[in-house]
């Protein structure tokens, strides 16, 4: 028996070297002109805008049986493009809107990068949140010295002022300039607890299921916004949500099925009945996106595998997107579609959307 050919193995190593080599151009070349074609400013033209509010209550002074107050709402913000496609991306922030309006430096955000691709967008602010902030109950805003805290929190290095080396977070300036001044004042607070994620998820249960946001809705959604698309997905009783890109999701739905306890805070993880949680497999394609700044390590990070796999198990079409392992893109913060290279994280979308078949227009039958 003749050995293994040490020149035919070496010959063999080369052109494996060489075929991954050629992959690594091929997915750069692709990604690259996902990215330009997006970036070729169309004019944005529209057919409608507006906003409206939608769920909430109305309750009833206790002192005064004749005066009421409207409240606990949600508020869309709606752009129609003239030439509409049949997917609505519902962008669903954890800071602002502005976050999904602008990159960093004041340039295009997802809201006009992809109505100039003709698709609706909506922005969402949860009850109590922005636009919607009138609350059903008293509310007591404490002051919190939170800038330097963001900093970190949002993955623009590891402490205040000391940047990523590839950061295409808000650079330019320092954290004295106008990009970074801008990004840490785009923000509303929160309220994260549980009953605000389930607040603000019977809110978006209830838009969704109205038809007023389309009948093949994708969430866009950062931070806490995720676990709440999640749980927004769980309540609903129709079939209008298509999908979810969710960007560093903070917070995973589990069934009830598993060995998972339920968290008392508002980042979960929450457990819901089998039969809920399988909607999130009825949903035709979830991505779970994370920044490469972000440790793999991380319990979310891990959380959003353990999901992906149950979702996927019951028939689902989940996945974990890690940029800058799994893409050419690198450098992504917290906030990876506001930031300077958020024509290349666009044209990511752009492809799942096209793979997943929710690029169609109004009309297309596929």
């Amino acid at each position: 028996m003749k050995g293994i050919s040490t020149k035919g193995h070496c010959s063999h190593s080369r052109w494996t070297q060489k075929l991954s080599s050629i992959a690594t151009l091929l997915l750069f070349a692709s990604t690259l002109t996902t990215a330009t074609d997006l970036s070729r400013k169309k004019p944005i033209v529209l057919e409608s805008s507006g906003g409206f509010e939608i769920g909430g209550k109305t309750i009833t002074d206790p002192n005064n049986s004749s005066r009421t107050l409207s409240c606990d709402h949600g508020y869309i913000e709606y752009f129609t493009p003239w030439t509409p496609r049949s997917t609505s991306l519902v962008m669903w922030h954890s800071s602002s809107t502005q976050v999904w309006q602008n990159r960093w430096d004041g340039g295009p955000g997802f809201k006009d990068i992809f109505l100039r691709e003709d698709y609706p967008v909506y922005l969402w602010d949860g009850p109590r949140v922005g636009r919607a902030n009138w609350a059903c109950e008293n509310v007591t805003y404490t002051v919190a010295y939170r800038d330097e805290e963001n900093f970190p929190a949002w993955n623009f290095g590891p402490r205040y002022g000391e940047w990523w080396n590839d950061t295409k977070g808000p650079r330019e300036g320092g954290v004295e300039g106008e990009n970074w001044k801008q990004a840490t004042a785009n923000r509303y607070d929160e309220f994260d607890t549980r009953a605000n994620v389930d607040l603000h998820s019977t809110s978006a249960a209830i838009a969704a299921d109205s038809g007023r946001l389309g009948n093949k809705i994708v969430y866009l959604t950062n931070s806490a916004g995720g676990l709440r698309a999640q749980i927004t997905v769980a309540k609903s009783q129709k079939s209008n949500i298509a999908g979810i890109v969710a960007y560093e999701s903070i917070g995973y739905v589990y069934p009830d099925n598993v060995n998972v306890t339920d968290g008392k805070g508002g980042f979960g993880p929450f457990v819901v009945p089998l039969e809920d949680f399988k909607k999130l497999a009825k949903v035709k394609a979830i991505q779970f996106v994370w920044g490469d700044h972000r440790l793999n390590s991380s319990s979310y990070v891990q959380d959003s595998y353990k999901v992906a796999a149950l979702i996927n198990k019951y028939g689902g079409n989940a996945q974990v997107l890690v940029l800058g392992n799994d893409t050419v893109t690198k450098g992504n913060s917290h906030i990876p579609f506001a930031d300077m290279n958020n024509m290349e994280v666009a044209g990511l979308l752009d492809e799942f959307l096209e793979k997943n078949g929710l690029d169609t227009y109004a009309g297309d039958r596929r």
